[in-house]
């Protein structure tokens, strides 16, 4: 994909002005945004992404066998089902943190600029990887195949509703520094009675820092094996986060029901995985394989094939989901009714 350097600088120009914007506009005015303002902003945010995935299919085409707006849509998909279920760990932090809420924008604001910048070094260390060791990819393929492994061998329908651990490295911070009772905004510090405070945002800013860096290990080789375009695997991250924020607040309730959002998920990683392994086989240049030649005999999965699959995960995802919501609704209804009764007989 040919992309020029006036692309690359409008499209960072754009994004760094996005986000000095949002945080120009939060700073001011810290609040709970209304689902009017969420609704508005998150319109935006997507019908810029699907235009720009437009503007690359009708400006970039194809090459080389690469359909570059079929291969965006798909990433930009996938990094925006894995932002959503990356959503719940963050609803979960902001509770047990007890950010206030309207605080939480600010937060979430740090966050996602953390995200970005966690994504952009893994995207430059991925691609400098695959463009010179191409049995990356098996282990790409092999990581995501595990994750996905993992995620449907710890899946429980309540695993969003349990009890947050603190890692590791927050657990450190607490212990080290002095945090106050109190938050500042977005102060990192501050004076009570002549005592010098670390603010609680630290640790909510080290709790989503090291939350997002977990995150990128997974997201980063899933779009990797969608496709092989930086500028793309650059943009499909950038259009994810972007809108995340309102998101959170839009669909706060909602994502409590998406009870089978992992398993669809670990389903998309598995693929990928897969299809990540097919593609080193192609490549391949291990010695023990085939004599280090290229296995061509294996099917290779084509990108308009990996959309398809992606999207009738999510659809079937979500469908299953707020049917389970809705069969548990009518049960616990039913429930209620009969226990409404025999107290009446009682």
């Amino acid at each position: 994909m040919d992309v020029s350097l006036l692309e690359w600088s409008i499209t960072i120009a754009v994004t760094v002005g996005v986000l000095i914007f949002d945080v120009v506009v939060i700073t001011r005015n810290p609040h709970e945004p209304t689902m009017r303002e969420c609704a508005i902003a998150l319109s935006l945010y997507v019908g810029a992404a699907v235009a720009f995935g437009i503007w690359v299919f009708l400006f970039h085409g194809s090459a080389d066998g690469h359909n570059f707006g079929v291969e965006f849509f798909a990433g930009w998909l996938t990094e925006y089902s894995l932002s959503i279920d990356n959503l719940f760990v963050f609803i979960i932090l902001m509770n047990v943190l007890a950010v206030p809420k309207h605080l939480q924008q600010e937060a979430l604001m740090v966050g996602i600029i953390l995200a970005l910048v966690f994504r952009g070094i893994f995207i430059a260390a991925g691609y400098t990887l695959i463009n010179n060791f191409s049995w990356v990819f098996y282990l790409f393929g092999a990581f995501l195949v595990y994750t996905a492994y993992s995620l449907v061998k710890s899946y429980r329908e309540d695993d969003h509703d349990e009890e947050h651990e603190e890692n590791a490295v927050v657990t450190f911070a607490r212990s080290r520094l002095n945090v106050g009772p109190d938050f500042q905004g977005l102060k990192l510090w501050y004076r009570l009675e002549g005592i010098r405070y670390v603010s609680p945002m630290v640790i909510v800013i080290i709790a989503l820092g090291t939350t997002d860096l977990l995150f990128a290990l997974d997201s980063i080789p899933a779009i990797f094996g969608i496709t092989e375009e930086p500028y793309l695997v650059f943009t499909a991250n950038v259009f994810a986060l972007m809108g995340l924020r309102q998101l959170y607040f839009l669909l706060g309730g909602l994502l409590q029901r998406l009870v089978y959002l992992s398993l669809g998920l670990s389903f998309i990683l598995a693929f990928i995985g897969v299809k990540l392994v097919l593609h080193a086989l192609h490549e391949n240049e291990l010695p023990f394989l085939n004599g280090g030649e290229n296995i061509t005999a294996v099917p290779e999965i084509s990108s308009l094939l990996s959309l398809g699959v992606i999207v009738l995960t999510l659809a079937v995802t979500a469908v299953a989901s707020l049917a389970k919501d809705k069969r548990d609704a009518e049960r616990d209804g039913a429930d209620a009714r009969s226990r409404s009764r025999s107290e009446d007989r009682g």
